[in-house]
């Protein structure tokens, strides 16, 4: 059995091809035809290398930066494992087409520094969209504490702390509607744009970027009570009319009567308001959307 007889039964320890006929005879059917024939041959060098790496690696960390804080991705009863493999599965499709000019070591010191600059981005824009949600659940701190139902709190598994019932019911409020309107897709759709308006680079974010970020969460205190401030006001003055009334007959038992006629009017004026927070809402998430849009473009980072 000789390197000619390709078509024919060989012993196991017999090649079917010799070293030279597996290099250049073989045609690109398979079979030897006695010529050699032209091969493609794929070259790089260590910079496309680089490249490869980084154009998966540099996203996948802005996008698991996004995941760790944004709203119904960071929700402690998804695992971490299904986290870390929404963010991989995201860059992987998203790696071919994002623009990556440095030739930078992922594992060198500058590449660990735009390991966290990538992180902190997607960080940023995950925590702006947490800020809808605070306001929300802030509206729903202050109504509840005015109705009396400041002692009913709950363990929140997303702050990991104490949180009040209404505050609760105002989250998932907020986070029905988020759902609802597919704004986690809108979420990722704009952290994936911002590969194109914010491309991968070694500069940080300005002061610019972290002073926004600084009133951005001094307006959640603003957005929080203008949503709550209908029901607080009406429950001022079913609080000054309880008043007025234990003054005028004291010998009335109005303690006793106060605090279910307080709640009622706060989970009346709650079922009544609900009609009323969609324009609110729609604002919020507009500006926030706006924010998140800006943290990701290239006017915060100066060259």
């Amino acid at each position: 059995m000789d390197d000619n007889r390709h078509d024919q039964f060989h012993a196991a320890g017999v090649y079917r091809y010799s070293f030279h006929g597996r290099l250049g005879r073989i045609s690109l059917h398979g079979q030897a035809d006695g010529k050699k024939a032209d091969f493609a041959m794929v070259t790089f060098n260590s910079n496309d290398l680089l490249i490869w790496v980084s154009s998966f690696i540099w996203p996948l960390t802005r996008i698991l930066g996004m995941i760790a804080a944004a709203p119904l991705f960071s929700a402690s009863g998804i695992p971490a494992r299904i986290r870390v493999l929404i963010g991989v599965c995201i860059a992987l499709i998203i790696s071919p087409s994002v623009p990556v000019e440095l030739a930078v070591d992922p594992m060198s010191y500058a590449g660990f520094l735009i390991l966290i600059q990538q992180f902190l981005i997607g960080a940023a824009m995950g925590l702006a969209m947490r800020f809808a949600f605070s306001a929300m659940e802030m509206a729903g701190a202050a109504v509840g504490m005015t109705m009396g139902l400041g002692f009913a709190t709950f363990y929140d598994p997303q702050t990991r702390g104490q949180s009040s019932a209404v505050s609760q019911y105002f989250a998932l409020l907020v986070l029905t509607l988020y759902i609802a309107a597919n704004f986690h897709l809108l979420m990722i759709s704009v952290v994936v744009d911002s590969f194109t308006t914010l491309p991968i680079a070694a500069g940080p974010m300005g002061k610019d970027g972290f002073w926004l970020i600084v009133q951005w969460g001094g307006a959640i205190f603003s957005y929080g009570l203008q949503l709550a401030l209908p029901i607080l006001a009406a429950l001022l003055v079913t609080n000054a009319s309880l008043g007025i009334l234990t003054r005028a007959a004291p010998q009335l038992n109005l303690f006793g009567i106060g605090f279910p006629v307080t709640i009622a009017v706060g989970f009346f004026m709650i079922a009544l308001m609900l009609t009323y927070m969609e324009a609110p809402l729609e604002v919020i998430f507009t500006e926030v959307f706006g924010l998140i849009r800006q943290l990701g473009s290239a006017e915060l980072f100066p060259h």
